[in-house]
């Protein structure tokens, strides 16, 4: 079962990172796994707490950054104390040319885990690239939402499991339920 709240930015990401021709890709993922639906040459997961993206990159056995291809954050960042320094932390551990795609909720419930500190929509997400040191001509990112999403995100029952009987995937640009961006260094 998959939420409504990510089954476009799902779509529309799986896009973006085939278009970056995955099987050659080193890949981490912080503190997520939707990383596992892709094949990437090599993938490796960092959860917090035994890893925090905001108190510094992640270094190998050396002490020297260790580098990625690309690097994925899936509903993370909101739950960041230090979303900017986090941001310029990962801008660190890519190699030159690799890719940082985020996703993150705009309109959904309050969920610490343990913490609920931000949201973003997609413009925010292009600024708090940009402020974490990414081009602004090098980051591509987008929204989606609608009303019915929304309603759907009051309930109960939450997060709301997709229904394509009753889910439409439109979008309202006036309404949106997550933001997602891929920047390049």
């Amino acid at each position: 079962m998959v939420s409504l709240n990510r089954v476009a930015m799902q779509r529309f990401s799986r896009k973006m990172i085939r278009a970056l021709g995955p099987e050659a890709l080193d890949v981490a993922e912080i503190s997520g796994k939707w990383g596992k639906n892709f094949t990437f040459a090599s993938y490796t997961q960092f959860k917090y707490p035994d890893y925090d993206i905001c108190a510094g990159p992640i270094r190998n056995d050396d002490r020297s950054v260790r580098t990625y291809d690309l690097i994925l954050a899936n509903q993370v960042w909101e739950h960041l104390d230090r979303p900017y320094a986090a941001t310029r932390n990962v801008r660190n551990m890519l190699r030159p040319g690799g890719h940082f795609w985020l996703a993150v909720p705009f309109f959904i419930p309050f969920h610490a885990a343990p913490y609920d500190c931000s949201r973003w929509s997609a413009r925010g997400l292009k600024n708090l690239l940009i402020e974490g040191g990414f081009d602004e001509d090098k980051i591509e990112a987008h929204q989606w939402g609608n009303r019915n999403a929304a309603l759907r995100n009051m309930g109960e029952d939450w997060p709301p499991v997709y229904d394509e009987a009753v889910d439409t995937l439109e979008d309202d640009p006036q309404m949106p339920i997550c933001a997602w961006a891929i920047a390049r260094r």
